[in-house]
């Protein structure tokens, strides 16, 4: 009893706690005689700080994205005819990285950027959301990625410092110095697995000033920006002439540095912005009207089925469904997922699917009493017995949600996401707080 009674309080401390996170924006505006408010009741906002480590400081509104909110949507054409045939494409990923990049330097939320071939064109698709000011958009992407190697300006400066424009200096080598960079693997001393490295060039008529450089910086970083922005700082360990690696990275960082590296040394000579359109809002307000009209009769209809089929426990079941409900909500602005109409759709899909479970057990239930057991020893077996079906089936969906992650881009993979956080949280409230308030209903039973 003492366990169902801190599990029950649990729950509504979470269930509490989602509802101030959820809780939406609604402006109060009233006069009694001389009493007048004129203000605006909202959820909490963010503001954590950790041992001044980190700090993290933002609202928690709802984030939507380009079709429901309007933003800004441009076409860009990279100019690419001083690069080589076979790293044309390389040199368009590249781009693609350093506009990425930007947006989110911008506070543009779940950007979109595509890359995209037409012909003999070699495009990037982007979209920024919430993003009114087409010219300010177009001046962030519309230039060409700047590479630069810097040194400490204090050469007593360890490695491993985190370096910034005005703790460093210029070096002379830039990213017009560099020719090649690329992901490899190579042995460790220990002849154990391989590790990743990158690999990069340097041209040849800069070999020499490269190497005087890193001869000079032995022991110390070299610090590596693009647009300004410190992507890498490794230590030097030796003098290097034309070819050298850096280490100590995991496969995706040293993925990232390739690219990134890519961006600065792959001539792309300029980005021209061959179409732009300003996307209104007001389609996104009545696709987000209908649909969650759509997923209130949903939610109503799956409780009324609930309710015929299994009576007081498809209640209980319900209210959890609704506990299901706010908790998603609240993951969605806690992380934040970016809302596309295909993130809501999967959202009102997980509705369905979260009683999914909670059939599997009761249909269970039923089967136990039939038996002759007891309401409480039915609960028990009926969620024991079922389990494995819906670890199954939930681990089967959560399969495919991260295939579509993998291979998807845009709207399929904010679909994934929705869906894939309600399955989780799904798989929580059916295991988890129904059977606590099945417990606690038919204890004596």
């Amino acid at each position: 009893m003492k366990r169902i009674r801190l599990m029950l309080a649990l729950i509504f401390l979470l269930t509490a706690l989602a509802v101030v996170i959820d809780w939406p924006r609604v402006p109060v505006k009233f006069s009694f005689g001389p009493i007048k408010i004129d203000t605006v009741l909202a959820g909490p906002a963010l503001d954590f700080s950790f041992f001044k480590i980190f700090h993290i400081e933002r609202d928690l509104n709802v984030k939507l994205g380009l079709d429901l909110q309007g933003g800004t949507d441009l076409i860009l054409k990279a100019d690419v005819s001083d690069v080589p045939v076979g790293q044309k494409t390389e040199a368009l990923e590249a781009a693609k990285e350093v506009i990425e990049r930007r947006v989110n330097l911008f506070g543009v939320s779940e950007a979109v950027v595509q890359t995209s071939t037409v012909g003999n064109e070699y495009r990037l698709i982007v979209q920024m959301p919430g993003v009114k000011d087409a010219e300010e958009a177009k001046k962030l992407v519309g230039q060409t990625a700047k590479l630069e190697f810097r040194e400490a300006a204090d050469p007593n400066t360890p490695p491993g410092t985190f370096m910034t424009l005005e703790t460093s200096k210029p070096t002379g080598i830039t990213g017009k110095d560099l020719k090649s960079a690329n992901v490899s693997f190579t042995q460790t001393q220990t002849q154990g697995p391989s590790e990743p490295v990158v690999e990069f060039e340097i041209k040849a008529e800069s070999a020499g000033k490269f190497r005087d450089l890193t001869k000079r910086l032995i022991g110390q970083p070299l610090a590596v920006f693009l647009d300004d922005f410190l992507v890498s700082a490794p230590t030097v360990n030796s003098e290097i002439d034309k070819n050298g690696i850096i280490s100590g990275l995991t496969t995706e960082e040293a993925k990232r540095l390739s690219t990134q590296l890519k961006a600065g040394a792959l001539p792309v000579k300029k980005i021209d912005i061959i179409s732009e359109r300003t996307v209104g809002a007001t389609l996104g307000a009545e696709s987000v009207e209908k649909s969650l009209i759509a997923g209130c009769i949903g939610l109503f209809i799956v409780a009324v089925f609930m309710i015929f089929f299994y009576g007081k426990s498809g209640l209980l079941a319900d209210v959890a469904l609704i506990i299901y409900t706010l908790v998603t909500l609240a993951i969605f602005k806690l992380i934040p997922i970016t809302l596309t109409l295909a993130g809501i759709a999967g959202f009102i899909l997980s509705i369905g699917m979260a009683v999914d479970a909670n059939i599997l057990i009761f249909e269970r239930m039923k089967e136990e009493i039939r038996a002759g057991k007891l309401k409480r020893q039915a609960i028990e077996i009926g969620f024991s017995r079922a389990w494995n079906s819906i670890r199954d089936s939930n681990v089967s969906s959560l399969i495919t949600t991260a295939v579509l992650f993998q291979f998807g881009t845009g709207q399929v993979r904010g679909f994934a996401v929705a869906l894939a956080i309600g399955i989780l949280v799904s798989m929580f409230t059916a295991i988890t707080v129904t059977r606590t308030f099945l417990r606690a209903v038919y204890q004596d039973k």
